[in-house]
């Protein structure tokens, strides 16, 4: 087992993207197409490789504050807040019968295939290092997971991803072995102790909808149940037009192979090609795809604090996954952590990636915005699904059946003078989106929505965010993405090298190229209550 420290220096100093950016060099001319299962070609054909570049500056954003807006020359500095936000890491079992790595192993989608799934935990346990250098910088209030902990829904999944912040060590080689024989195993498969969190810090869970659907796109049925703790790979068919979604049969979807360095795939292509089913080199029970209960009860077998990471005992066995946390005690924030995921009783409609509000959730949230404001608190709402960023019927926009339109969503937010920011995650992107007040003269009624990009995908960052009072009647939000400390060789820098080639194959849209990051310094009117209580 490897020890814990190999492969993360120590630093004095965290280089954010402030100081330096990750740029992926371009391609060659005249290099070789690869393919992205083409992993041994990557490094001959010039994909995967960047170089740093300058920093980027904060831009500062008045697009909430009035017309003519200018600040005042005596503007201070106090900090009220100071967190971080990681999210869509997807911890993957690759060794796992239910994936669904045919529908990227040729270039559809790299969320169902790219070589940075081998890694997803390493990366995380960089990001967990880097956090800890940040906070001996200078210290954080909390911390806040997105969603998307899991990539399948599985409990070992979800297991890996609570010892990493736990410090534990992690065996990600999955499946019963039935002999006491060692198997050989690439090197991404190797155990090794975490860092862990700085349990000085409490961090704080959503929900995302890898967190309870197949690959964060299907319902688990009992088809895909069985076939999760089974030794048989995963056989459907076209699921994003067949009706039948997962019903539909017709394709093996394949696994990774973890007896080789790159992990190699096998089991996949159209079920007549094989004679016989293939299968997985061993089953295992912990492969289990939870239920939301399930899922929710995990963060109470925990070593870092608070109990729960947030989610209230009393509703885990209904799996209301929403809840409320002061994050300190002496200035007047809220956070409202929402999950605005789909429901597993929502009908088929593309998937199950939309952003939804079923009544209860809705209601929840305008009793909690309700309160928020009668409290004289500052609020800010974390979910995993952005709003707004969308057009409507497409894959990650708002859901048909949510008992409210994201148009009556946001106008009512606008209704809420202390609600400031939205933070989320699912779109793997580092966009932020300004919702200006509908009333010209009341420009206290506008917020912020950050989104923050994966760990598993390019640019693989975490965010962080402080929130600062201004001299005049304004707060000030720093948002800073944050690359992963990595060392060459380590295999988050493996990682690092494999999502900058899928990347550059894939193509995905994530705007703001090259670097694909984005720093901000965002203005938000106070009302002349809010004001006074924060002492102004």
């Amino acid at each position: 087992m490897k020890p814990s420290h190999e492969g993360y220096p120590s630093v004095a100093t965290v280089p954010t993207t402030l100081r330096k950016t990750i740029v992926p060099d371009p391609i060659p001319a005249g290099a070789e197409a690869v393919l992205p299962f083409e992993l041994s070609k990557y490094e001959q054909n010039g994909y995967g490789k960047w170089s740093y570049g300058p920093g980027l500056d904060s831009v500062k954003r008045l697009d909430l504050m009035p017309a003519g807006y200018r600040g005042t020359s005596g503007t201070s500095s106090e900090r009220l807040l100071r967190f971080f936000a990681i999210t869509d890491i997807h911890i993957t079992d690759v060794q796992s019968p239910a994936q669904a790595i045919f529908f990227g192993y040729k270039g559809f989608l790299s969320s169902a295939y790219s070589g940075a799934m081998m890694y997803t935990h390493h990366v995380l346990d960089a990001a967990m290092r880097t956090v800890n250098a940040l906070h001996m910088e200078e210290p954080l209030d909390f911390g806040i997971s997105l969603g998307d902990t899991c990539n399948n829904t599985q409990y070992n999944e979800l297991r890996w991803y609570i010892d990493v912040l736990d410090g534990q060590r992690i065996d990600p080689d999955s499946g019963v072995k039935t002999d006491a024989a060692p198997r050989p195993r690439a090197e991404f498969l190797d155990a090794y102790e975490a860092a862990g969190l700085d349990k000085s810090i409490p961090w704080y869970q959503a929900r995302g909808n890898h967190d309870h659907f197949f690959t964060g796109f299907l319902r688990v049925d009992d088809y895909l149940r069985q076939t999760y703790i089974g030794d048989e790979i995963l056989n459907l068919g076209n699921i994003f037009e067949d009706p039948l979604g997962p019903g539909s049969r017709g394709f093996y979807m394949g696994c990774l192979d973890g007896r080789t360095p790159r992990g190699d795939i096998f089991g996949l292509g159209p079920v007549a090609d094989f004679a016989t089913p293939p299968k997985v080199l061993a089953a295992d029970p912990d492969r289990r795809s939870l239920s939301k209960a399930e899922w929710m009860s995990e963060f109470f077998e925990t070593s870092s604090g608070p109990n729960g990471h947030g989610f209230p005992l009393c509703s885990v066995e209904r799996g209301f996954a929403c809840y409320t946390f002061e994050p300190k005690v002496d200035v007047p924030f809220r956070v409202i952590v929402l999950d605005d995921t789909q429901g597993d009783k929502e009908p088929y409609d593309n998937g199950y990636g939309h952003a939804s509000l079923d009544k209860e959730r809705y209601d929840w949230l305008v009793r909690e915005l309700d309160r928020g404001q009668a409290d004289a608190k500052l609020m800010i709402i974390a979910a995993h699904i952005p709003i707004g960023v969308e057009a409507a019927g497409s894959p990650m926009g708002w859901g048909s059946a949510a008992c409210a339109s994201e148009a009556e969503l946001i106008a009512k937010l606008h209704t809420y003078p202390n609600l400031i920011l939205w933070i989320a995650g699912h779109r793997h992107r580092n966009p932020v989106t300004a919702f200006a007040s509908p009333d010209i003269d009341r420009p206290e009624l506008g917020f912020w929505e950050i989104e923050t990009s994966s760990l598993r995908d390019f640019p693989q960052q975490f965010r962080t965010f402080e929130i600062v009072r201004g001299g005049d009647e304004t707060v000030s939000i720093l948002a800073t993405s944050v690359d992963p400390l990595v060392e060459d060789g380590s295999p988050a820098a493996i990682s690092r090298s494999y999502a900058v080639a899928a990347q550059q194959i894939f193509k995905n849209p994530l705007g703001l190229l090259p670097t694909c990051s984005y720093n901000a310094e965002l203005l938000v009117q106070l009302t002349p209550e809010m004001q006074a209580e924060l002492g102004g």
